[in-house]
């Protein structure tokens, strides 16, 4: 099987190691929520030592993300498990939470979903890093992430970049507060919080 890859994981894996160092330093078991092409389960599994990383994604996306932890992922690193937002969340001690570019994929419905399991079946979680292009206070960042808007908005009326706002007040009904906002490459952001 010829392994998916994406470009942009590429690009934006450094930068976001440099938050994950920092924020994940003390957390021990990291669920990946939309792990997609698996580069950067393989990639923080390697650099974090530390953690487990277990992958995590919907079940169309779990053979690439599989094939390619198999060939690159570290000894004994977990396949990655099926997680819709909708469903029931996996199983598992899980003190940290990562994803990246989903927010602005699934509907809005489907965010709050993934924050309401933080208040139910993944409550054992202290920190999330969420990473990918964020409004503020409902005003474009940059040209190109308005442009970028539209273009999700052409292929799916429910996709769209979302406020960082909005995050956040999701983030606090669980009881998470907004710790740090990391500027990144490309008018991306990486929000950390912690509870």
């Amino acid at each position: 099987m010829k392994l998916p890859f994406s470009q942009a994981c590429e690009n934006n894996k450094d930068p976001i190691l440099g938050v994950l160092e920092v924020a994940f330093a003390n957390a021990s078991q990291v669920l990946e929520v939309g792990s997609g092409t698996g580069q950067h389960a393989v990639y923080f599994a390697k650099k974090l030592s530390h953690l487990e990383w277990q992958a995590s994604d919907q079940p169309e996306y779990l053979p690439g993300g599989k094939a390619r932890i198999e060939k690159e992922g570290v000894s004994g690193q977990p396949l990655p498990v099926e997680f819709d937002v909708f469903q029931s969340a996996p199983d598992g001690q899980f003190d940290a939470l990562f994803t990246a570019n989903t927010c602005h994929i699934m509907p809005k419905e489907g965010v709050e979903a993934l924050f309401n399991h933080l208040g139910d079946k993944l409550k054992s979680v202290k920190l999330l890093c969420i990473y990918g292009p964020f409004n503020d206070n409902g005003h474009f960042t940059s040209d190109s992430n308005r442009a970028f808007d539209q273009s999700l908005r052409t292929r799916d009326s429910q996709m769209g970049i979302r406020d960082k706002q909005w995050i956040a007040k999701l983030a606090s009904q669980h009881g998470f507060h907004l710790k740090n906002t990391h500027t990144m490459p490309a008018n991306n952001q990486l929000l950390e919080f912690q509870r």
